[in-house]
């Protein structure tokens, strides 16, 4: 079907426009180094979960098809192998055209060809006395077993010269606690690499033998594990499995530059790996340091305009914010607005207000140094009922929420895992109050992010903060699910994966497809991550046959084509690649008015989220709130800056800039609009201090007055 593309494929597309901004004259050049890392970054941990999922249904079902494109396993994989090969030079030119830009400002990645003879002679001393006696070099052939490498360790291999068969040496290249990036002059911004060093003096690490060959190479592993059940070593199962993903199977192979064939050949053959998944760079194999490169300067040409996230207009600083929220829901989104004068906030609030008898909440993603965890720990240590749902199944993060899990049971909060088999993705706050006469208030927080302040200054999300009691209710059925291994069959007003959530999409989007069908004008629009759900996807379809008019923004995977004469010719895709991470879920039915049915979730329109986890979307019911989340998805559509358009034929461009419309990025819009808001409210409190102190000095001067009188 000419509507439908393959999820992989559509993923990769994704990464290559966070490869465009790579190689953005607009973007500032130490800005472009980032993004040149996140390209990579993306692509290791692409292939360590999808590729590896891919490869381990290749050997148990080779026939078996994905349901958009009909691929089967080995299809898509040398689909994906195909794509990625090809994109390769862009990648190179990319970082090595941002390095040339960035030679008049100092920054320069030294080789050893144009290194002056001064470094020359300090690098083999740096060898000899700071790298060499920390590292050492294995003879491989036959006769001699092959070394473990390492899941993306960087090491040197050697070709050595043998009487018979092929022999190698493979050397670590960057060993534990060294620094990866050493210093040659200006700050630090002359560099070489410590694998480029190892990998030049590497014959001094096999005597006796001729070096024939030489190259660095990277190995990337399979990383898709996943464990079920429940029970008291749930725990101790996740750490056995964190411990075994590992040793998983290798899924590529990265070398540096041209390299003997007959060497890598045999390399291959004893890493298990196919000829098809190695993959030539001609540029440094881990790109994770060009992170440090932006520390080295302070010239505002070079990076980003500084953004600090605002406090909230919406919310007093003399208030609680429980009582604020049970006065008003309230609506706040990241970056743009400060997590920690509004969440954690209340959260540190409630944890030390008499008042509060229980905090619920699910965590998924944390901060390194998170407040989160400390004000629940405090809100133990006060009495309160903590209950925390904590994923240990979250993806790369799984060691660390097994570390979380174990402070917060020490700090006496009651620790609960989820139900078998589904993970929790929800983010989800209740907290309970007394109130007067023996009953209680709740506030209830839904968001479409981590409780992470560190991403909440990187990632775009929206959090809603509501006292609605049949919100309240809901999210009780959420937590008392989540506390029994059951789901939630029916809600008030949340909708909830994986029972509650796809099917009142479906009943929402026909009710837009019979306004169509009636003359009226029928609205679907969203906001998401990733669009891979099939039945979703199919009514998408069905609704652009009625004649509904929908807008999605849809920043990674799309598995819809727009545009397609029959069937999407009244649907819109966009996709918003920019400086922060678009993270945010919205879904839209119904024009404008008091009809319009609108949501914040943590689920996007795929099947691991609709049916396959446990999510939550809330309903923004607030009719200046509607408007808000309206205005900030109608700035999105207009962005004309960082925002691809979809064709009909699956690629994506830049989205057109009309003549007489200004340039919109929205992403500095929201930015400028806080700044505005925060500024505005300062006014506005400046304004009634002032007013207090001038009403106070004319109560004293009254008083006064009336002194006087008295004594005459």
């Amino acid at each position: 079907m000419d509507y439908l593309v393959n999820r992989e494929l559509s993923w990769l597309k994704f990464n290559k426009r966070v490869l465009e901004e790579a190689a953005d004259p607009k973007v500032p050049l130490l800005e472009r180094l980032t993004f040149s890392s996140i390209y990579q970054s993306n692509l290791d941990e692409f292939f360590m979960v999808r590729v590896g999922s891919i490869t381990d249904e290749a050997k148990i079902n080779k026939k078996k098809k994905e349901n958009k494109t009909l691929m089967t396993p080995s299809q898509q994989l040398d689909a994906i192998f195909t794509k990625v090969r090809r994109m390769q030079p862009e990648v190179e030119n990319a970082y090595r055209n941002t390095m040339r830009e960035l030679a008049p400002y100092g920054f320069e990645h030294v080789s050893f060809d144009n290194a002056s003879k001064e470094e020359l002679t300090f690098l083999e001393l740096y060898f000899k006395r700071e790298l060499k006696p920390f590292i050492s070099g294995l003879v491989v052939n036959d006769a001699l077993p092959f070394p473990f490498l390492k899941n993306k360790e960087i090491y040197a291999v050697v070709q050595l010269q043998a009487k018979k068969g092929v022999t190698v040496g493979i050397v670590p290249a960057v060993h534990e606690g060294g620094e990866r990036v050493i210093p040659l002059g200006a700050g630090g911004k002359r560099f070489i690499l410590e694998e480029e060093v190892v990998l030049h003096f590497a014959h001094l690490l096999f005597k006796g033998y001729k070096v024939m060959d030489r190259a660095l190479m990277r190995v990337t592993r399979n990383a898709d594990i996943m464990v079920s059940g429940k029970g008291s070593d749930f725990r101790e199962r996740m750490e056995e499995l964190v411990a075994k993903r590992k040793k998983l199977a290798p899924v590529r192979l990265e070398i540096s530059d041209e390299f003997s064939r007959s060497a890598l050949d045999y390399i291959c053959k004893k890493l298990k790996i196919k000829n098809e998944r190695v993959f030539v760079s001609r540029i440094p194999l881990d790109l994770s340091y060009l992170f440090g490169l932006g520390e080295l300067s302070e010239l505002s040409e070079l990076k980003y305009v500084p953004r600090v996230p605002q406090k909230p207009s919406a919310l007093s600083d003399s208030r609680p914010v429980f009582a604020q929220v049970k006065a008003k829901d309230m609506l706040l989104s990241y970056p743009f607005e400060s997590i920690n004068n509004s969440f954690i906030r209340l959260l540190q609030e409630s944890a030390n207000d008499p008042k509060v008898t229980s905090i619920k909440i699910t965590l998924y993603r944390l901060a390194k140094n998170s407040k989160v965890i400390d004000a629940l720990c405090t809100a133990a240590d006060n009495g309160k009922e903590v209950l925390v749902m904590i994923e240990l199944r979250a993806r790369f993060d799984e060691a660390n929420n097994i570390e979380w899990s174990k402070q917060l049971q020490l700090a006496g909060v009651k620790v609960i895992y989820g139900p078998k088999d589904y993970k929790a993705h929800s983010k989800l706050l209740l907290i309970k109050r007394k109130a007067s006469g023996g009953n209680f208030d709740y506030v209830t927080q839904i968001g479409t992010g981590n409780y992470n302040e560190k991403t909440a200054r990187l990632y775009t999300d929206l959090t809603l903060m509501t006292s609605d009691r049949e919100i309240a209710e809901d999210a009780e059925k959420v937590f008392d699910g989540l506390e029994n291994g059951t789901f939630v069959e029916s809600t008030n007003k949340l909708l909830v994966a994986p029972l509650c959530l796809r099917n009142p999409i479906l009943s929402m989007m026909d009710e837009q497809i019979e306004i169509a069908k009636n003359g009226g004008d029928g609205y679907i629009a969203a906001k998401i991550n990733s669009l891979t759900d099939k039945p979703v996807i199919m009514k998408l379809v069905e609704a652009s046959q009625a004649g509904v008019k929908i807008d999605l923004v849809v920043r990674g995977i799309c598995c819809i084509v727009p545009g397609v004469e029959g069937y999407t010719e009244n649907i819109t895709v966009r996709s918003i690649v920019g400086r922060f991470l678009e993270h945010s879920r919205i879904y839209i039915f119904g024009k404008e008015g008091k009809e319009r049915k609108m949501y914040i979730s943590s689920a996007d329109y795929m099947t691991r989220n609709t049916i396959k986890r446990v999510e939550v979307a809330a309903p923004v019911l607030d009719e200046k709130l509607k408007k808000r989340l309206s205005d900030m998805f109608n700035i999105m559509l207009r962005d004309n800056v960082k925002a691809r358009v979809m064709l009909s034929d699956g690629s994506y461009v830049h989205a057109e800039k009309k003549d007489n419309d200004p340039e919109l990025n929205s992403q500095e819009y929201f930015y400028e609009e806080a700044y505005k808001k925060a500024a505005d409210k300062k006014v506005r409190q400046d304004r009634l201090r002032d007013n207090r102190e001038k009403g106070s000095a004319k109560r004293t001067e009254k008083k006064k007055t009336a002194v006087k009188r008295k004594k005459k």
